[in-house]
C-alpha cells in the first residue's frame, strides 16, 4: 500500500528547508492533498513541535495510512478525505496551511475553491505554502515546464500549470497577502502567504 514517489524524494529537503522558518511557531499544519504520504512523515519527523494533518481524496488515504503508520510518529495524523471544492471543510481553524503539486492537477475552479477555503480556516497571521510549477506572465519559465503542460493537458484537459498572477489574484481576493517567492530546483516555485489579521 505504500507508495514511493521519486519526486517526493528529491524535493522534500528542499521544501523542508524553505518551509521551516514559516513554521517555528506554529502549532497545526493542514496539508491539502497529502498524495503518497512522504512529505508529511517527512516535515512532521523534522518539526517535532507542531502537528501535522494530512489530507486528500479517500482512494489516496491506504498509502498515506502506511506512512504514518510505519512512521510511528506522534505528531502527524492519519488523513481525513478533503475535497476543495466543496463549500463547507469540517475542520477547526488551523495556524498553517501546505499544499505540494496539486494546483496543476486539478482544475481551475477547484483551485480557486481552494483558496476561498484556506482564506475560511486559516487563522489570521497564519501562513499559506503552496509548491509547485506555475508561469509568470502568461509565459512558461523552462522548456521541460512547457512539456509537462502538454503532458497534462493530454490527461486531463482541466489540468495544466496556473499562472502566477492569477494565483496572486486570488489569494489577495481571500485575505492572503504574498510574503515571498521562493525559486526551487527543477523550476518549480514555493509561495508563501500570509492570511491578513482584517480578514
Amino acid at each position: 500500500m505504500r507508495q514511493l514517489s521519486e519526486a517526493c524524494e528529491r524535493n522534500k529537503d528542499p521544501i523542508l528547508n524553505t518551509i521551516k522558518p514559516y513554521l517555528g511557531h506554529t502549532k497545526t499544519v493542514l496539508e491539502i492533498g497529502s498524495g503518497t504520504g512522504q512529505h508529511a512523515v517527512h516535515f512532521a519527523g523534522a518539526l517535532p513541535h507542531l502537528i501535522w494533518k494530512t489530507s486528500d481524496l479517500r482512494q489516496n488515504h491506504p498509502s498515506i495510512i502506511a506512512w504514518v503508520e510505519q512512521s510511528d510518529l506522534p505528531n502527524v495524523r492519519k488523513p481525513f478525505s478533503l475535497d476543495v471544492s466543496k463549500r463547507f471543510w469540517d475542520i477547526e481553524p488551523v495556524d498553517a496551511i501546505f499544499t505540494a503539486n496539486t494546483a496543476h492537477i486539478m482544475s481551475w475552479e477547484s483551485v480557486k475553491s481552494m483558496f476561498q477555503g484556506v482564506g475560511k480556516n486559516l487563522k489570521p497571521g497564519g501562513h499559506f505554502l503552496i509548491y509547485g510549477p506555475f508561469n509568470v506572465g502568461g509565459n512558461y519559465t523552462s522548456d521541460s515546464n512547457e512539456r509537462f503542460d502538454e503532458w497534462l493537458k493530454q490527461q486531463n484537459p482541466e489540468s495544466a500549470i496556473r499562472d502566477y498572477e492569477d494565483i496572486l489574484s486570488h489569494a489577495r481576493h481571500n485575505g492572503l497577502s504574498l510574503v515571498q517567492r521562493h525559486q526551487m530546483p527543477a523550476n518549480n516555485m514555493l509561495l508563501a502567504f500570509q492570511k491578513n489579521a482584517s480578514f
